[in-house]
Parts: C-alpha cells; sequence; structure tokens
C-alpha cells in the first residue's frame, strides 16, 4: 500500500526550511534563523511537535534541552511535492507544466533547452 504523502503548511514548511538548513537544532537555533518578524518561540515549539507527530522530524534529548532534525530529506520532500503540483495543476504532465510557463513567459527558450540537456543526461546515465 502507497504512504500518503503529507503536504506541510507554509509555517511548517518554514520551520523544515530552517531545520534541513541547521541539519540538527534547537528551538532557539531554528528562530533564530527565521526571517523577521520572527515567530515567538513557543509558536516554533509547537510546529515542530506538529512535525514530529507527522513524521518530519524527530528530537533527541539532551539534558533538559531537546534539539530536533528533519527526518524528510529536503529533496525528498521537494520531489513528492512537485508531483502533487503537477498531478493537481496539470494532469500529471511536466510538458503541459512546461508549457504553461513558456506560453506565460516565465521560462526562457535557453532554459528550456537547459532542461532538454539535462533529460538527455539523464537518459544516457539510465
Amino acid at each position: 500500500m502507497r504512504k500518503e504523502f503529507k503536504q506541510l503548511t507554509k509555517a511548517e514548511e518554514e520551520i523544515m526550511q530552517a531545520l534541513w538548513q541547521l541539519d540538527k537544532a534547537f528551538v532557539k537555533d531554528i528562530v533564530d534563523v527565521l526571517p523577521e518578524p520572527k515567530p515567538h518561540y513557543n509558536t516554533v515549539s509547537t510546529i515542530i511537535k506538529i512535525l514530529e507527530e507527522k513524521g518530519f522530524a524527530d528530537h533527541e534529548s539532551l539534558g533538559k534541552a531537546n534539539r530536533y532534525f528533519p527526518l524528510v530529506q529536503k529533496e525528498e520532500y521537494r520531489k513528492k511535492s512537485m508531483k502533487q503540483f503537477v498531478g493537481k495543476y496539470f494532469g500529471g504532465s511536466f510538458a503541459d507544466m512546461l508549457s504553461f510557463f513558456a506560453r506565460e513567459k516565465d521560462i526562457s527558450v535557453k532554459e528550456l533547452e537547459e532542461i532538454l540537456e539535462l533529460m538527455k543526461k539523464q537518459k544516457n546515465t539510465k
């Protein structure tokens, strides 16, 4: 049975971005790297507990303090998020997504050529 992909809320993703950046961190460290206006310590603490419940993070106890670390790697989350995004908005077709960005002029011919080149290299390595 396929495990369901859990999408993060904006606040959860912001905390995960900090955790991916730091690798292991106390709540105070996470707060320090977040952009202004910084959320309150208790808010970050609550969100990190939610991330643990969702299986995205865990902690190790060091005395009375907990040091948190990601259980889901950034690349893994990015891949699943993109597949879900493309599935939801482009019927699962990456070609439709690229043509949308090309029509909207959000992607240049040079960028499309670079994507094609990457795809050719990937195909040749398989």
